[in-house]
């Protein structure tokens, strides 16, 4: 049986996200409505369940929602009070949180939210549900405005809870242990992995950004605040190059620069741009690619919000493109500048990735790149190959490193495809026109970039 994470009241979540400093919090009155005698499908007993959940909690609803200040960043926070009625959503439950998203979009905040329920309250039926649609819309709302939605996911965290406030967030974090998934413990197969219902399985799935400790929340939510709350008309400039090389005199030159073990990779580029960073990690639809390096940056040179996705040099799966769209639109969304940068021999190629559907992934990638309305700006810094690293590339600001080539397929790949013979590869990439120097003549890229000038 997977552990669970110790549980918290709403306050208590509120405190450990504030830091210890829950008097910066300002409550939101209740808005007004009552229920009839046991609410609306009269269901004998439930305005004494009501009354004894109040009494053991201190609440008067499920939820508890306010401002405060969260790592230096204002915010609205939504806290969920499992304790009443287990975190249940019904129809004063929305209330509340449709008032809460009203004053975010009302005074330009964000949204955080503690997340602590098992799903929509049965005494209520479904009254009670429909109030998921109400969340949704409410988030749309604050969507469509421009802000950031947060959240939290405590144990547990299941139902319409998860698949709302939960899994709809721009950045979603959870606690070690806590139980997450749609389906509660009382209604899941009985062969069911225990497993694929915790923080960790969602991670390994790709539905959650990142499994944070209690006493590092604080911090990483600080962290996520500020950087989404930076927006930037223009474009940022591509990094410098990390490495003094010549100009490859030939395309096989320019293969083997890309492809020395030696030569720096996404990682190093990413060190040397920016002064902090945070991860978005998985393509929310059931899978995470290592090979994709995502999420928003503080610029080292001026301070700025930069939004990043970086290939690693590995072949990118499908998931990896969708984080990469997921990081897109986002970003063009909040109106924060992209950095990508390319390096990949191509796509993934194999069974599984066409099964987990690599052409539409590619395609998702292509439509989020040439829509985007926040600049966009590319730095090849390694193997360019094919439509798989196409994908990543600004149209009309991508830029490339010395030891660097960008091909319209792998010059082995196209000798065999014209089938010539291995002594003829490297003829084949001189005839490829892949040289960074090339790219240049070709318009395909604006310049290649100089090194980093020495510190000190």
């Amino acid at each position: 049986m997977a552990e669970h994470a110790p549980r918290c009241t709403a306050r208590e979540a509120i405190a450990l996200v504030t830091g210890g400093t829950s008097g910066s919090f300002e409550e939101l009155p209740a808005p007004p409505g009552a229920y009839g005698p046991d609410g609306p499908l009269a269901w004998r007993g439930y305005d004494a369940s009501r009354a004894r959940a109040g009494a053991r909690t201190g609440e008067e609803e499920s939820v508890v929602c306010g401002t405060a200040t969260v790592g230096g960043a204002p915010a609205v926070l939504v806290s969920f009070e499992f304790g009443f009625l287990g975190g249940s959503l019904g129809e004063r439950t929305g209330d509340r949180l449709e008032a809460a998203y009203a004053m975010a979009r009302e005074r330009r905040l964000p949204v955080v939210s503690l997340v602590a329920t098992g799903g929509s309250r049965m005494q209520e039926g479904m009254r009670a549900l429909v109030q998921l649609q109400r969340v949704a819309r409410a988030s749309a709302l604050l969507r469509q405005a421009g802000l950031p939605q947060l959240a939290v996911l405590r144990d547990p965290t299941t139902g319409g809870g998860w698949a709302t406030l939960g899994a709809g967030a721009d950045v979603v974090l959870a606690l070690p242990g806590a139980q997450v998934g749609f389906a509660g413990s009382r209604v899941r197969p009985p062969d069911a992995d225990p497993a694929a219902y915790t923080a960790l399985g969602q991670f390994t799935a790709g539905a959650i950004d990142a499994v944070v400790p209690p006493d590092e929340l604080p911090e990483a939510l600080g962290l996520w605040l500020r950087l989404l709350g930076r927006p930037s008309a223009d474009p940022v400039p591509p990094p410098a190059a990390l490495a003094a090389v010549s100009p490859p005199a030939t395309g096989w030159d320019a293969v083997r620069n890309a492809r020395s073990p030696a030569r720096p990779r996404a990682g190093a580029y990413l060190d040397a741009y920016f002064s902090s960073r945070a991860v978005l990690s998985g393509d929310r639809c059931g899978g995470r690619d290592d090979g994709m390096l995502c999420g928003f940056g503080t610029s080292a040179a001026d301070g700025r919000t930069v939004a990043f996705a970086a290939q690693t040099g590995s072949a990118t799966r499908p998931s990896g493109y969708r984080t990469a769209a997921r990081l897109v639109r986002l970003a063009d969304r909040l109106g924060i500048p992209v950095l990508t940068l390319v390096d990949t021999p191509g796509a993934a190629n194999d069974a599984e990735a066409e099964r987990q559907g690599a052409g539409a992934a590619i395609a998702d990638l292509f439509g989020a790149v040439a829509t985007a309305t926040t600049p966009v700006t590319t730095l090849l810094i390694g193997e360019g190959g094919s439509g798989g690293a196409l994908a990543l590339a600004a149209p009309d600001n991508t830029w490339a490193t010395p030891d660097s080539y960008f091909s319209v397929i792998a010059p082995e790949q196209a000798a065999a495809i014209l089938k010539r013979g291995p002594d003829e590869v490297r003829a084949t990439a001189d005839q490829l026109r892949i040289r960074p120097q090339d790219l240049v003549a070709l318009g395909v890229v604006r310049g290649v970039v100089d090194p980093a000038e020495p510190s000190g």
